[in-house]
């Protein structure tokens, strides 16, 4: 059977787009194939790993499409011709409008550094999430990876790991190790989950 074609969506280093990677040379993603990752920002240095693993790659700007109305159109359209199943937020540091994850329903994922309900929603990303955590004074905080709905962080769970809290943490220590114990596990996890039920969708309508 043709595996479920997977556009993963960045916007900096991409170092939860490269677990993705390794997880598939590793043959942890049986049921999907990372066809195509789009970059919002011009540089990012996950574009370098798309070359590397040579993984189709472009980017869009907000700027360059007129807005984000032009900007989830050219998305869709690139979507589209290259027969993407499902979307992958690795990283990706704008959010979708509820018109466009309406189009996409159970086929778009977003990796979010901490348990949500907590520490999450519009304003909440990047070291900012960690930052948060420690000011809070939280003993554990983690990973989760949802679906993507209309809410910002606001879709359906799919899988969530914990991660401790230590006494010397900084925002960064914790933010590395959030990504080392958490991130990096849940994400292929999770897309080899989605990508598995896809498939099983597919053969079952033929």
């Amino acid at each position: 059977m043709e595996p479920i074609r997977i556009a993963v969506l960045v916007s900096g280093g991409g170092t939860n787009l490269q677990a993705l990677i390794d997880a598939a040379s590793r043959g942890e993603l049986p049921h999907g194939r990372l066809s195509l990752v789009v970059s919002n920002v011009k540089g990012a240095y996950a574009l370098a790993r798309a070359e590397k693993a040579g993984i189709p790659a472009l980017t869009l700007t907000k700027k360059a499409c007129g807005g984000q109305a032009g900007f989830e159109k050219a998305l869709q359209a690139e979507l589209e011709s290259r027969g993407i199943d499902m979307l992958v937020l690795a990283g990706f540091l704008s959010i979708l409008s509820g018109d466009f994850a309406a189009r996409w329903p159970r086929r778009i994922i977003n990796i979010h550094p901490a348990l949500i309900p907590s520490f999450c929603g519009k304003g909440f990303y990047g070291l900012k999430v960690h930052e948060e955590a420690l000011k809070y004074g939280v003993k554990v905080t983690g990973a989760t990876v949802h679906y993507v709905n209309e809410i910002p962080d606001g879709g359906e769970i799919l899988l969530q790991k914990a991660v401790d809290v230590l006494p010397e943490d900084t925002p960064e220590t914790l933010q590395r190790r959030v990504m080392e114990q958490a991130e990096w596990v849940l994400l292929p996890r999770a897309a080899e989950l989605v990508a598995a039920r896809l498939a099983n969708e597919k053969e079952s309508a033929t």
